[in-house]
């Protein structure tokens, strides 16, 4: 199994987004081989492929899953619990054109994160 295969396994086993450490970590714990900048390697070339999501704590820490989706999406992510909900990036992506095009850009990108706290975090 490739290292690439490895990090694949560990995302899809995990119920929802972790950090880079933390994959290392799972890594570790099932005696596979592996330095923690070839995780983060591997992390960032999923990224760029976008065969995982990756969104932003609250506390600004870096997050990946496996993208569950194909084609553009945005996510609501819990501070608390780290649950994440797929958003339909219509409206998103309606906002951002207009304000590409009101102050005479195109060819724009954009990165959304909402983050707040889930019902189940509540109480």
């Amino acid at each position: 199994m490739s290292r690439r295969d490895d990090v694949l396994a560990t995302l899809a086993a995990a119920p929802g987004f972790l950090a880079a450490q933390q994959v290392y970590t799972r890594l570790r714990a099932r005696q596979i081989g592996i330095g923690l900048a070839t995780v983060y390697r591997v992390l960032a070339a999923l990224e760029a492929e976008g065969v995982a999501d990756v969104v932003r704590s609250a506390g600004g820490e870096t997050l990946y899953r496996l993208c569950r989706s194909s084609g553009h999406h945005h996510h609501l992510l819990c501070r608390d619990c780290g649950r994440a909900e797929e958003l339909d990036a219509a409206v998103v992506e309606r906002w951002a054109a207009g304000v590409a095009r009101e102050h005479g850009f195109d060819d724009v990108s954009h990165t959304v994160e909402i983050v707040g706290r889930c019902s189940r975090c509540r109480g």
